[in-house]
């Protein structure tokens, strides 16, 4: 199968078609909306999945398997949130907290970018290992903690917000499902099967259409902060996505965990970043690093970042 024909799959796929239609009902004025209440459950329904999941599949793993990608997801934690730093204070001209901001977002990983490479990977018939929710766990964490680092040197809140990424919800209930699932195994992922394996993707489609409404709420931010925050965004993704093929390739990962290790590291946080820079950076603008994650990163990774970083994974691999 072709770039090209890859290409129209994914943007032909019913969750990039749901958040395309959530932009469209925003752009429309429609009085389609989710409650607030519903984003949360299913923002708690697909963290907690991924890790049960992942948790089944990594009681099944031998750690000599698992030892080297987990490192080079670490190296990735380290390294994002530098260059994220950096490229906001030479190519943006920000100051230290807006800075500090983006790179958190860009130092963590976006849990939906991770599913919807997953999905892209299996429709490409190819059958990524089953210990990468684990590798998302490990991103999530570290880069958000470095990025505060930088920013808030000689302040004294860090300690509050690091606690704030530790017990927020997304590391509870990755590392919360991994515990579950690695205890429960199979036996135990078969009794609740019906729920949380085979609605899944529908619950995806469905997160993935608030977010297209989230997203288009969020342009006019985009218009004011203008070009360099786009090409910022996409930039890094590329980078990022490049680093994480090659190191997935370089750890011995298959064709498509190295596209899906590629998508997680070009991917932005838009749900545990936001919560720690809140109480870290409350004088970071928002609408800078939310357009950046959430209106410029998550969209080009969905629709075009995605098969890309496959096709690299495949020239890469053979």
């Amino acid at each position: 199968m072709d770039a090209l024909e890859l290409l129209r799959q994914n943007l032909l796929s019913p969750m990039v078609l749901a958040f395309f239609l959530g932009v469209a009902a925003r752009l429309l004025r429609s009085d389609l909306a989710f409650p607030e209440a519903m984003y949360t459950a299913l923002s708690i329904y697909l963290l907690f999945a991924i890790g049960l999941k992942g948790g089944v599949e990594l009681a099944k793993t031998p750690l000599a398997l698992l030892l080297l990608p987990l490192l080079a997801t670490l190296f990735l934690s380290l390294v994002r949130p530098l260059v994220g730093y950096l490229a906001a204070r030479r190519l943006l001209g920000v100051g230290r907290a807006d800075a500090g901001a983006l790179a958190a977002h860009y130092g963590s990983v976006s849990a939906v970018t991770f599913l919807a490479a997953l999905t892209f990977a299996q429709g490409a018939g190819h059958r990524p290992e089953g210990f990468l929710p684990t590798l998302v766990a490990f991103l999530e964490v570290p880069g958000i903690v470095l990025a505060l680092l930088l920013a808030n040197r000689g302040r004294g809140n860090l300690k509050e917000a690091a606690r704030e990424v530790l017990t927020g919800k997304s590391v509870v209930l990755l590392l919360g499902g991994l515990a579950v699932g690695a205890l429960s195994g199979e036996a135990g992922m078969e009794r609740v099967k019906p729920f949380f394996v085979e609605p899944f993707y529908g619950v995806l489609t469905l997160f993935l259409m608030d977010l297209g409404m989230v997203a288009a709420s969020r342009l006019t931010a985009l218009r004011q902060v203008g070009f360099r925050l786009v090409l910022y965004g996409v930039g890094l993704a590329l980078l990022h996505g490049a680093l994480g093929v090659y190191l997935g390739h370089l750890v011995g990962l298959s064709v498509g965990g190295a596209t899906v290790l590629g998508a997680m590291a070009a991917s932005a946080s838009y749900i545990a970043a936001p919560a720690a820079v809140r109480i870290a950076l409350p004088e970071a603008n928002p609408s800078l690093y939310l357009a950046a994650s959430l209106v410029v990163t998550f969209p080009f990774n969905l629709i075009v970042g995605i098969p890309l970083y496959h096709v690299l994974a495949r020239t890469i691999g053979g």
